[in-house]
C-alpha cells in the first residue's frame, strides 16, 4: 500500500510517502524553491518522493494531508457566536479553507499524466501531529503531545496511544494559544521573521526573568493544567491578521495590540540594539512557557500514569523547555519528532491513516536521512561544472578510497582549526544539520563561534552552536546520558567539562546535542571518532551547512554555498577539497 502524506498552504510545506508502513522518503519543499519555510503546494517534494520510490502518482492508493476543515465545527460557531469576530477575519479564512480544498486541483495541475484514482483523507492536524511523534517512536505506549500556534481552530491536543491505537483526549481551542503567545512576544522583540523565536530562546540566557509577573497576566495557568491569554493582548481573535501562506516564505503582521506594550514597555525595532532588558524580556517568555508547559504536562501525566511522553507540534521545537521535561515532570522517557513543526503533519497524517486502515506498525524513526541523496554521480557533475573556479582559487582536490583515511584527514583539519562543509548521503528530514548537509568545527576554541560568523553564518552573537557528541560518550560530557538523535532537547554540560568546549557551551552552561550512534550514521561517528582520537574531545560543533537560506539540498548548492563564503575545505562524498591557507 502506498500512502503520500501531505502538509500544503501551510508553514514548512512537505511531502512524505509510505510504503505498507514504512516511511520511504520525506522533504520540505524548501529545499528545492530555497526559500525558507515555503508555505504553498509542495508539488516539487511529492514529485521527488514519488521518484524516490519509484511510483507515479497513479499508483498511490491514499493520499493524506494534515488538515481537516470539518474539525471542531461546534467551537467555531461558539466562537462566532460568543466573540463576533470582524467579517474581514471570516472572510480571511474562507479564502484559506477554499486554497486547502483545492488540492485535487493541484495534483492533477502538476500531474497531468498521473491522475491519482485513490481515496484522500483529511487528516486532523494536532491528530497529524500526534502520530508523527508517537506512531514512530520507540514507546508502545505513551502519553502523546501537540502544542503549536494554531491548526484546525486548536492549539493543543493529547491523548494515550497503545500499539497503534492513539485517543485524543484533551484539546485547547483557539484563541488561546502558547505558540501565539511566543510569536507574538518575538515580534514584539524585534525578531520579525516567521520562525525566529529560536532568537528568543537563544538570548533568554543572558537575562533574568525580572517580567515573570507580567508574563503571567497575559498567560493564566488554571488548575487543571490549561493555559489562557487574556485576550486583550492580541489580535488575532478578533482581527484579519495580514499574512501569507502561499508561495513563499510565510509572513504575518503584528499579532499583539497596543496593550502588550504598555505593561511592558515599547516594542523593540528591528535594527534596534539589544539591551540587558530585552535579555530578561526574553528569560521571562521562556520563564512562562515553560512553566504553562510543565503545567499541562504534568496534569495530563497524573491523569495517564504513563511515563512516556511523544511530543510533536511546533512549540516542540522549544528545545530549552525538551530539556527540561524530564525534571520538571514526571515523565522519565522523552521522545520528540524529527520534524516537530508543520512539515511533520505530512508522514503524520501518513501514518494516521495507515493505522486507521489497519495497518501494523512496523517502523521507528531512529534517524532522519530520509531525504534527497547527492551520489557520485552527482558530486562528479557538481565538481565539473565548477573546476575552473575550483582551480582559480588554488583548491585541492583528494579522492579517498578508504573512509577511514578520509575521516583521519577531515578530523586533522577541524582540529587545526579549520572549519569544513561535510556533505553526504540522503539529506536530513526536519529543520536540523545533522551530519549529512553540515558544516563542522572544533568545539574547544573560544573564539570558534566568531570565526564562524564572520566566515560564513554572520547571525546574531548570542546565538550558539550545538554539538554533535558520540552516544557513547553523552553521559561522561552531559548530566544526561538520554539518546538525543535530532538535536531536539538543551541539556547541562557537566561543570567540569565546559572550559573544554567554549564553542558550543552557552552562557549558562548547557548545550543541545546529537548524539551519533555508530548504527544510525557510521561515517559521521568514525569521523567524531577520529577526532575524539586526535584530541580526546568526543564531539564537534555541528551547524547547519547554509548561509541565511534553507539547508543545502544538492552537490551543487554545497559548492555554491563552499565558494561563495571562506569555509576553508568540502567534502563530498569520498572527495575532500581543500582550499589555500588563508591569511
Amino acid at each position: 500500500m502506498i500512502i503520500l502524506g501531505i502538509n500544503a498552504y501551510h508553514a514548512d510545506s512537505a511531502a512524505a510517502l509510505l510504503r505498507d508502513g514504512k516511511l520511504v522518503a520525506a522533504v520540505e519543499e524548501e529545499r528545492f524553491t530555497r526559500v525558507k519555510h515555503w508555505a504553498g503546494f509542495p508539488a516539487q517534494a511529492i514529485a521527488w518522493c514519488l521518484r524516490q520510490a519509484g511510483v507515479t502518482l497513479a499508483d498511490v492508493d491514499h493520499i493524506a494531508v494534515n488538515q481537516n476543515n470539518r474539525a471542531h465545527l461546534a467551537g467555531k460557531l461558539k466562537f462566532v457566536l460568543m466573540q463576533k469576530p470582524a467579517v474581514a477575519l471570516l472572510r480571511h479564512r474562507w479564502r484559506n479553507r477554499g486554497a486547502r480544498e483545492s488540492l485535487p486541483v493541484m495534483l492533477a495541475r502538476h500531474f497531468p499524466s498521473q491522475p491519482f484514482r485513490g481515496q484522500l483523507h483529511r487528516v486532523e492536524h494536532h491528530l497529524a501531529h500526534l502520530s508523527s511523534a508517537f506512531h514512530v517512536s520507540p514507546f508502545h505506549d505513551a502519553v502523546a503531545m501537540s502544542i503549536d500556534g494554531f491548526g484546525d481552530f486548536a492549539s493543543a491536543a493529547w491523548g494515550v496511544g497503545e500499539g497503534t491505537a492513539l485517543a485524543v483526549d484533551g484539546w485547547i481551542g483557539f484563541p488561546h494559544s502558547l505558540g501565539l503567545f511566543y510569536q507574538a512576544l518575538t515580534q514584539y522583540l524585534g525578531f520579525a521573521h516567521y520562525g525566529d523565536e529560536y532568537k528568543v530562546m537563544g538570548l533568554a540566557p543572558y537575562g533574568a526573568p525580572r517580567y515573570r509577573d507580567a508574563m503571567r497576566r497575559i498567560v493564566r495557568i488554571d488548575g487543571d493544567g490549561r493555559y489562557r491569554l487574556d485576550q486583550s493582548f492580541f489580535r488575532h481573535h478578533r482581527e484579519a491578521i495580514a499574512l501569507s501562506w502561499s508561495d513563499g516564505a510565510p509572513a504575518f503582521d503584528d499579532l499583539f495590540t497596543p496593550t502588550l506594550e504598555d505593561l511592558l514597555g515599547p516594542r523593540r525595532s528591528a535594527h534596534e540594539a539589544l539591551t540587558a532588558r530585552h535579555a530578561d524580556l526574553a528569560a521571562s517568555v521562556q520563564a512562562i512557557y515553560e512553566e504553562a508547559l510543565f503545567a499541562l504536562l504534568a496534569a495530563v501525566q497524573r491523569r495517564t500514569g504513563l511515563g512516556n511522553l511523544a511530543l510533536a507540534g511546533g512549540c516542540a521545537m522549544n528545545s530549552a523547555a525538551n530539556g527540561k521535561i524530564r525534571k520538571m515532570t514526571p515523565f522519565r522517557h522523552l521522545y520528540v519528532a524529527a520534524a516537530a513543526g508543520d512539515a511533520g503533519g505530512a508522514p503524520g497524517a501518513a501514518f494516521a491513516v495507515w493505522h486507521r486502515l489497519g495497518g501494523a506498525r512496523a517502523f521507528a524513526m531512529d534517524h532522519a536521512y530520509w531525504g534527497p541523496d547527492g551520489d557520485a554521480g552527482a558530486i562528479s557533475r557538481a565538481v565539473d561544472d565548477a573546476r575552473f573556479v575550483l582551480a582559480d582559487g588554488g583548491c585541492r582536490l583528494h579522492r579517498f578510497n578508504d573512509e577511514e583515511a578520509l575521516c583521519r584527514h577531515v578530523a586533522q583539519a577541524i582540529a587545526d582549526g579549520k572549519v569544513i562543509g561535510w556533505f553526504q548521503g540522503r539529506a536530513e528530514w526536519g529543520p536540523r544539520a545533522l551530519g549529512h548537509r553540515s558544516i563542522l568545527a572544533d568545539p574547544r576554541r573560544a573564539d570558534m563561534k566568531a570565526i564562524l560568523n564572520d566566515k560564513i553564518k554572520r547571525r546574531e552573537s548570542f546565538r550558539p552552536f550545538a554539538p554533535s557528541v558520540l552516544q557513547e560518550a553523552v553521559g561522561d560530557w552531559f548530566e544526561d546520558d538520554a539518546p538525543v538523535p535530532f538535536m531536539s532537547q538543551v541539556l547541562p554540560v557537566r561543570p567540569d567539562k565546559r572550559a573544554f568546549i567554549p564553542a558550543v557551551c552557552h552562557v549558562d552552561g548547557t548545550g543541545r546535542p546529537q548524539t551519533v550512534s555508530a548504527r544510525a550514521n557510521p561515517r559521521f561517528h568514525r569521523l567524531i571518532a577520529a577526532f575524539r582520537d586526535l584530541t580526546g574531545v568526543p564531539m564537534l560543533l555541528n551547524t547547519s551547512f547554509n548561509e541565511n537560506e534553507p539547508i543545502v539540498n544538492t552537490p551543487g548548492e554545497a559548492l555554491d554555498c563552499f565558494l561563495r563564503t571562506r569555509m576553508d575545505g568540502l567534502v563530498l562524498g569520498d572527495l575532500a577539497i581543500d582550499r589555500p591557507v588563508q591569511a
